[in-house]
């Protein structure tokens, strides 16, 4: 799904309101690859409760296209684009790094799924800290979201503590 080989890039483009769907289909339709990553959402509406997607990013889309051969201007002016993120003059491209990472969170429609929750005796990658890279078992998750982990260190486990935002799942 990514078109580092061929030149293209990704780019994040602002949607005009409630056009998610529009843009989408009207980029589709000249050619662009898309990427709308949707979660399901509750609102309540008329008194009631109702679940829906929504774009997990609300009034962006991320965009595939070729800068050096100009194709932004069209994206500029597909109907439900307000216009491409940029700096300057010329459209910001998006790490590709972070869109392959949302892409491998997301199914093949386009939903997101969210992390599961860290249990005790999961195998975790540490990616901060004095100890990036280590692999590590859960222990224990304390009340105050602190995490205890195992780590074969020196021949020995070594109990750390942690905060969940540094661990990866593996």
């Amino acid at each position: 799904m990514t078109f580092n080989d061929q030149g293209f890039s990704w780019f994040l483009a602002q949607l005009k309101p409630n056009c998610a769907n529009i843009a989408d289909k009207n980029l589709k339709r000249q050619g662009f690859k898309t990427f709308l990553p949707m979660e399901e959402g509750t609102r309540k509406r008329n008194g009631k409760f109702i679940t829906a997607m929504r774009p997990l990013f609300p009034g962006y889309i991320f965009v595939a296209f070729d800068v050096a051969r100009g194709f932004w201007r069209t994206v500029n002016s597909t109907q439900g684009i307000t216009r491409l993120v940029s700096c300057g003059k010329e459209p910001a491209p998006v790490p590709l790094d972070l869109v392959s990472q949302l892409m491998l969170r997301c199914d093949s429609q386009g939903k997101w799924s969210p992390p599961k929750p860290l249990q005790p005796g999961d195998q975790v990658t540490l990616t901060k800290g004095p100890f990036a890279n280590f692999v590590a078992e859960i222990e224990k998750i304390a009340p105050d979201r602190r995490v205890w982990v195992l780590l074969d260190f020196m021949g020995g486990q070594t109990r750390v503590a942690v905060g969940a935002d540094q661990l990866r799942t593996i």
